[in-house]
């Protein structure tokens, strides 16, 4: 097995024939409270976005890659370092499996556990960490299947739809 491959999927940078995916992501309103975003994105601006994908993670502070099926089907979503700290070797995880019909059948929890291995082996990564809201169960249930543990719950930390939602803050150490 590669380094960046798993049983079902492969990470791979971003390639200027992703736009389209990015396009539809980024300006899908029913993700943009877990991806804190509240306004859509051009194109252009997406365009330059992976013009830049190839800095190196210590000028850019984030690290997005594909997640592409490994039976060559097709690219299925992306997942992201972000807040990357050099100092204290940390880095945010945020992972997002575009299509309903490909969610739940284990590609995201094969993404995770390459990245989680890259960032360890590869970044020497301290510790990892996320922030998920209350009523995604799906992914608090992913991440914490994959070591990382609930150490913080703000409080009425996210305005959605029907209100308030508290958000849980999870990290996994590397030991």
């Amino acid at each position: 097995m590669k380094l960046l491959e798993g049983t079902l999927i492969r990470l791979r940078a971003p390639e200027p024939e992703d736009l389209e995916y990015f396009y539809k992501w980024e300006n899908d309103s029913d993700i943009w409270l877990i991806s804190n975003t509240i306004t859509p994105f051009s194109r252009y601006i997406l365009k330059e976005y992976i013009a830049t994908a190839h800095l190196d993670i210590y000028e850019n502070k984030q690290l997005r890659l594909m997640i592409e099926m490994l039976d060559g089907s097709g690219t299925i979503g992306s997942i992201d370092l972000f807040d990357f700290d050099p100092y204290h070797n940390r880095a945010g995880v945020g992972i997002l499996i575009g299509e309903e019909s490909d969610r739940g059948k284990g590609y995201a929890d094969d993404a995770l556990k390459v990245l989680i291995n890259y960032a360890f082996a590869v970044l020497k990564l301290h510790q990892l960490y996320c922030n998920i809201g209350s009523e995604n169960q799906k992914s608090l249930r992913l991440f914490q299947n994959n070591g990382f543990s609930v150490v913080g719950e703000k409080k009425e930390w996210n305005r959605g739809i029907r209100g308030w939602q508290n958000e849980y803050l999870l990290q996994l150490i590397n030991c």
